[in-house]
């Protein structure tokens, strides 16, 4: 019997409209290099074995192939949302990967994401059939707000934690969960949303903070800090 095969998904197709840039974000320029490299080359680091379905627009004029480092990949057509980009993915792969295999999908504006945290996951998610994902908890006091700029009331941040990726299910419980999903009407804002509305409850694995993702203008300098400072404590590990 082979041993389930690990499949990532990696949306790209976003035009990321809230940074005001010339280009979408995944193709902003982040220490020399665009940040779907640097995203790309953390995760072969960490799943060197892996192979890669890369979402990407149509029309995409930015996207380089010599940024991928997987020896296997497919180039997928991204879909209007995050969701549709996943759901096509999960289709391509149809009669391909089987019901059991490991599929991850990772933002591709989540170029920080620390090695120890991928392998982590993956050892978890070996033994979890409800599926895993990288997390944080909550630190922040929260405050929900009144539609009109004020604050309605604060929330209690005990139990809440901050949902990151990557996100890690088997591929035949995925499908069914999406589509489910899509069939119910149901809002799905990450992949572990959809296995919720299963009434199946995904572990939270705890992560560092410093997956940042890339959503506004600051955000690309803050990841140029944290590449820098994670360099620093890698060369340090190793000077020890």
């Amino acid at each position: 019997m082979s041993l389930p095969r690990l499949w990532l998904v990696v949306p790209a197709a976003g035009q990321g409209k809230r940074m005001g840039a010339d280009r979408p974000k995944q193709y902003l320029v982040l220490h020399g290099r665009p940040v779907l490299a640097h995203t790309l080359a953390r995760l072969h680091h960490a799943y060197p074995q892996a192979s890669l379905s890369l979402c990407l627009d149509e029309t995409d004029a930015w996207f380089d192939p010599a940024w991928v480092p997987f020896a296997d990949w497919r180039r997928v057509a991204g879909g209007e949302e995050r969701v549709d980009s996943v759901t096509r993915a999960l289709d391509d792969l149809a009669g391909i990967a089987a019901a059991d295999d490991l599929v991850l999908v990772h933002d591709v504006a989540r170029p920080c994401v620390h090695p120890e945290d991928l392998r982590r996951l993956l050892d978890i998610l070996w033994n979890e059939r409800a599926g895993a994902l990288l997390a944080a908890p909550v630190a922040d006091t929260m405050k929900r707000a009144d539609g009109a700029g004020r604050v309605a009331n604060t929330e209690s941040r005990v139990g809440l934690w901050h949902a990151l990726t990557p996100q890690g299910f088997r591929y035949g419980m995925l499908c069914e969960a999406l589509a489910a999903a899509r069939r119910a009407d149901i809002a799905i804002t990450d992949e572990a949303s959809a296995i919720e509305a299963l009434g199946l409850a995904p572990r939270l694995v705890a992560a560092r903070r410093d997956n940042l993702k890339i959503t506004h203008p600051e955000d690309l300098q803050l990841a140029a800090l944290i590449l820098d400072a994670q360099a620093r404590e890698r060369d340090s590990v190793i000077e020890d």
